[in-house]
């Protein structure tokens, strides 16, 4: 019993040594977990990246601001000139074809002038048969005057009567106005006779400057009617090398416009390029379309190499203010406004509407405290002038590099915690 009994104590002795070192290693290996896990998050800790930004800034720059005013229109030559016809007649002749250069007393087109020439033949004869009736009425005036003063004679030696040398005197006062009847009928015949004569000339078409035919509405053969309204036969341009852009100014924006100003057209094209130009005149008289009012504004534009064409549509930029080497901001600054804190139930608190801004001032905010999680913005009113749309003149209240606020990022968590984002 006592060997058994060693035995055993023995056993139990072995067992329990055994399971120590068991809840030793289980406690080991517990303990290198969790300095492992400690380890890792203290890492995580300290290399955590910053919170995202809760605003998005923009730095005040230094530069350029031009204020510019666009419109559209169709180009059309500086000068162009409508040539009709005078007469009418049947076209016989037409020299001239779309692209024609032109010089001024050129032939354009002949309208058959057989009609017109013997009507001025017939009013030549008429001028002849006039004069000759001239001629006749002068004599039978000569011959009433030299009876009539031989009767004064006559009666003055009491050898004739009172009657004779009255109705003498009636004679040559009607011989006298035959005369005067005759020549005034020659001045009318030779007036008339002018007339077909000029006629005659405008069967002949003539250019009335140098230029290039952009139109043509005839050809050999057809007739010409012109006795109510002279029909428009050819279009002359008269120099394609400057054309002019009548822009349609929106009525808002006309008061911004002065004649001189600088002015650049595009067109489609020519993608890219630009036409320079400049204002040559600002016309009163309003243009209403559906209820909307603009006025046409005449730009001159240079066309060197004549890529520009009568019709075409432009898109016309004028530069009516520009500032150069200013301080900007970018209008988005501008049109910032920081978003309401959310309340308890999660909603938006109603905030008292801003007082309104005086004439050249504007609100901008900025970082008073810009460290990341900790922002705080501040409201700041500036002086400002013009702007192109994009960036607006800072007069006073910042300077060069100084950032403004021009808008919050987008954080749904920061949103469940009430903050303004």
């Amino acid at each position: 019993m006592t060997q058994s009994t060693a035995a055993d104590d023995l056993k139990r002795a072995l067992a329990a040594e055994e399971g120590g070192r068991k809840w030793l290693r289980r406690g080991l290996l517990i303990l290198g977990v969790v300095a492992v896990v400690g380890g890792g998050l203290l890492y995580r800790a300290k290399h955590r990246p910053p919170p995202a930004a809760r605003f998005v800034t923009q730095a005040v720059t230094n530069g350029v601001v031009a204020e510019r005013v666009q419109a559209t229109g169709a180009v059309q030559p500086l000068l162009q000139v409508n040539v009709g016809a005078q007469v009418n007649g049947r076209v016989t002749r037409v020299p001239v074809d779309f692209n024609s250069v032109v010089k001024k007393g050129d032939v354009l087109a002949e309208i058959d002038p057989t009609v017109y020439g013997a009507q001025v033949s017939q009013t030549q004869a008429q001028l002849l048969a006039q004069r000759a009736q001239l001629e006749s009425a002068k004599a039978t005036e000569d011959t009433s005057r030299i009876q009539f003063e031989r009767l004064t004679k006559l009666y003055a030696q009491n050898l004739a009567s009172k009657g004779d040398v009255d109705q003498s005197k009636g004679n040559l006062d009607v011989a006298h106005a035959n005369v005067v009847a005759a020549d005034a009928q020659i001045q009318a015949i030779i007036a008339q006779l002018t007339q077909s004569q000029t006629n005659v000339g405008y069967t002949k078409i003539y250019s009335p400057v140098n230029g290039i035919v952009i139109s043509r509405t005839i050809d050999p053969g057809a007739t010409v009617v012109a006795s109510f309204q002279a029909p428009v036969l050819f279009v002359i341009a008269q120099d394609l090398h400057k054309m002019k852009v009548m822009a349609d100014v929106d009525e808002a924006d006309v008061g911004k416009l002065k004649e001189g100003m600088d002015a650049d057209a595009a067109v489609d094209a020519f993608p890219g390029e630009t036409f320079t130009g400049r204002v040559s005149q600002v016309r009163f008289s309003p243009n209403t379309v559906s209820g909307v009012v603009t006025y046409s504004a005449v730009v001159e534009v240079q066309n060197p190499d004549e890529k520009l064409r009568p019709g075409m549509t432009a898109t016309v930029t004028i530069t009516t203010r520009q500032a150069k080497d200013i301080i900007r901001i970018p209008n988005s600054a501008l049109r910032y406004r920081p978003s309401p804190p959310l309340g308890s139930d999660g909603k938006p608190v109603l905030q008292p509407p801003a007082a309104p801004l005086d004439k050249g001032k504007g609100r901008i905010y900025f970082l008073s405290n810009d460290k990341p999680g900790e922002e705080k913005e501040e409201e700041r009113l500036i002086d400002v002038g013009i702007t192109d749309g994009i960036f607006t003149v800072v007069l006073g209240g910042l300077k060069d590099g100084e950032k403004v606020i021009v808008d919050e990022t987008d954080d749904d968590k920061k949103n469940k915690k009430g903050k303004a984002f």
